[in-house]
């Protein structure tokens, strides 16, 4: 783009998912429902694990820190996306833009680093059994969460500022339900090679050493339980990080290959829908796929659900009479 066409923008336009009128509100009703159980499914989880003292372990703390995460990310997207097709009015201001960027690759890298640091977990858990309690204190589980928010806010905070320095032209049109930080640069009139290469450094650089850290903790683990001889222990040392396993398959199968992918495709429209895996679909899923599979938390989800029945009618009577 030449230069010339440069103006000041005010605000971008959020094509969404589709131009079709006639699929606005069955994409609001889908995206609304997806927003409601993720919202409550993970709030659920953070709540059991901090009500439940038999909770209060490394691999719970990091689980409640990544419920936490998935909240902020989908909460960074999906409600402007219904407040836009609700109002039908596709606008989200030049600020809110930044402001979007900024926070969904501070959640988005956060939860790549909480699902890293979860795999090492599971590591010293079945590998060092013994020196378990002695590696995993909590200070060294609370040195780990800091320094994830740590450099995800350093990430967020330089991409966010590199779009900041750039230059718009009157094509303000971005093809997805959010302001995707690569979408967004394409629709620049200035230079945009050094954000490119931030960009992509910054994805290789965040996926290549977190799937080494995964990969590692994984093969270590499979040599650990190959060693078990009980058919019963190999289960039980599997199941317990079975469901991470399960959530950085989801994850990363779907994030790293939009990302990846959006150099070359000429579909911003299916890059768009793909996204919606990572974005929605996995945080919703995931207190399913971590309580499914674990009885200490869905033990404390229905001692939860129990009170919350037998105190509930209390406490609405007391609010009658008072």
């Amino acid at each position: 783009m030449e230069p010339g066409n440069e103006t000041q923008i005010s605000e971008f336009l959020l094509l969404g998912l589709s131009k079709k009128i006639e699929l606005q509100t069955l994409i609001f009703g889908l995206f609304l429902s997806m927003y409601l159980i993720t919202v409550i499914g993970n709030l659920l989880l953070i709540l059991a694990v901090s009500s439940d003292p038999h909770l209060h372990t490394p691999m719970y703390f990091f689980l409640s820190n990544l419920s936490f995460v998935n909240v902020c990310f989908t909460s960074t997207t999906i409600p402007k996306m219904l407040k836009n097709i609700r109002t039908k009015n596709k606008a989200i201001t030049y600020e809110g833009c930044i402001t979007q960027i900024h926070f969904f690759l501070l959640f988005a890298t956060m939860e790549i680093f909480l699902l890293t640091v979860m795999a090492y977990d599971r590591f010293v858990a079945i590998c060092h059994p013994l020196r378990y309690t002695i590696i995993m204190n909590p200070w060294v589980c609370g040195l780990l969460a800091l320094m994830s928010w740590m450099m995800s806010a350093l990430n967020s905070l330089l991409q966010s500022l590199m779009v900041l320095w750039l230059s718009f032209c009157t094509d303000l049109e971005i093809p997805h339900f959010f302001c995707e930080i690569t979408q967004v640069v394409q629709l620049a009139c200035s230079d945009t090679f050094l954000n490119d290469i931030v960009l992509y450094f910054a994805t290789m650089l965040l996926g290549s050493v977190s799937l080494t850290g995964i990969l590692y903790s994984y093969s270590k683990i499979a040599s650990s339980i190959r060693r078990i001889s009980s058919a019963q222990g190999k289960y039980k040392a599997f199941s317990s990080c079975a469901s991470h396993l399960s959530v950085v398959s989801l994850f990363y199968c779907t994030a790293l290959g939009v990302y990846l992918s959006s150099g070359t495709t000429h579909s911003s429209q299916s890059s768009a829908t793909a996204s919606v895996m990572y974005t929605v679909v996995t945080p919703m899923l995931n207190p399913f796929i971590y309580s499914l599979r674990n009885k200490d938390i869905r033990r404390a989800l229905r001692r939860i659900i129990g009170m919350a029945v037998l105190y509930g009618p209390i406490v609405l009577g007391l609010k009658k009479y008072a």
